[in-house]
């Protein structure tokens, strides 16, 4: 086993470091514990039809209206304080003329939100709280990784990393401008065809496209791919300088592979929801195959580093990746 971990705080971590780890932490355990609750509480309205008795029937909707009521409360503070970063990372981004990946990212949770709050009052509709509290935690996770990756590493590496960390941000920002424009676009376009078509199946539709194209893998693309980056070269304590190349340019790569591949999937999604095929269960579930495939595309990194760092000869460090030392990022 290796000695190495991204979860151990180094000694020399300061203060300010130090607390923001803590916050990020506590952020986190909120969002998976309140994600655990409130998909345990959308099961019944998963397996609900309307073969069942009547009086089986009723009481099982009243039942669910109960628990969306108690996964509103549950869903409210994961919004309010786990997923602060997200809101303000929007805001500031808007503030300053330019669209970031928050801004999708917010876009997709006050559309999962605010008609969910709104089914849940009137006691009608799809709620969509679970499919909220997943991509808050599944988010933050890529995130909190990312962020204890970045502090366990020292050294002339951590301004190599910041850089092409910052780099693939802004690469994945200029993407996430696009992907809203697009999303935008589509779901105002398919509201309007359904207006013309059925003006009582307008909101659901326009609803439901936001939501099967939250883009949560998209998000998590570039936190995952430098955590699992950080991690690889702080397993590395005598990496060289063409260790750090090939590692920067294949997390370049994967990068790019989970920024295009989960935004062509996020795309591709829509037109389930633009017939009005999409259901509360099937928008969770392709949050949770995107967000997977996202990490372990990720993390394969690191693995298959190291995995041929180890079998490379002693002393032939970079040549179990020639083809990658010189590459840049995007």
């Amino acid at each position: 086993m290796r000695p190495y971990s991204i979860f151990s705080v180094p000694a020399g971590l300061n203060a300010a470091d130090r607390q923001a780890r803590r916050h990020a932490l506590l952020r986190l355990g909120l969002a998976w514990l309140v994600m655990m609750q409130v998909m345990m509480l959308a099961w019944p309205a998963y397996v609900r039809h309307d073969g069942l008795p009547a009086r089986n029937l009723a009481t099982l909707d009243w039942a669910i209206g109960l628990m969306n009521w108690t996964s509103l409360v549950l869903t409210v503070p994961v919004l309010a304080y786990s997923a602060w970063p997200l809101w303000r990372g929007a805001a500031l981004r808007l503030w300053q003329g330019r669209v970031g990946m928050d801004l999708p990212v917010a876009i997709g949770m006050a559309a999962a939100f605010v008609p969910s709050v709104h089914a849940t009052i009137a006691g009608a509709g799809d709620v969509y709280f679970d499919s909220v509290t997943m991509f808050v935690a599944f988010l933050l996770t890529a995130r909190y990784l990312a962020l204890c990756a970045r502090q366990s590493c020292a050294g002339g590496r951590r301004d190599r990393l910041r850089r092409a960390r910052a780099l693939l941000t802004l690469y994945a920002d200029r993407r996430a401008a696009v992907f809203s424009a697009v999303q935008l676009a589509a779901t105002f376009a398919t509201g309007l065809m359904w207006i013309w078509i059925d003006p009582g199946r307008f909101l659901s539709v326009t609803v439901a496209m936001l939501v099967i194209s939250c883009p949560c893998a998209m998000s998590m693309s570039v936190p995952a791919v430098m955590a699992s980056a950080d991690a690889a070269l702080g397993a590395l304590p005598r990496a060289g300088e063409a260790d750090t190349r090939a590692i920067l340019a294949i997390a370049a790569r994967k990068a790019t592979q989970n920024l295009y591949g989960s935004a062509a999937f996020h795309l591709l999604m829509m037109p389930l929801a633009a017939f009005g095929w999409v259901t509360p269960w099937l928008a969770a579930i392709t949050m949770l195959v995107s967000s997977v495939a996202v990490a372990m595309n990720a993390w394969s990194l690191r693995r298959g580093y190291l995995d041929t760092h180890e079998r490379a000869p002693h002393g032939a460090a970079g040549c179990h990746a020639p083809t990658a030392a010189n590459a840049e990022t995007p």
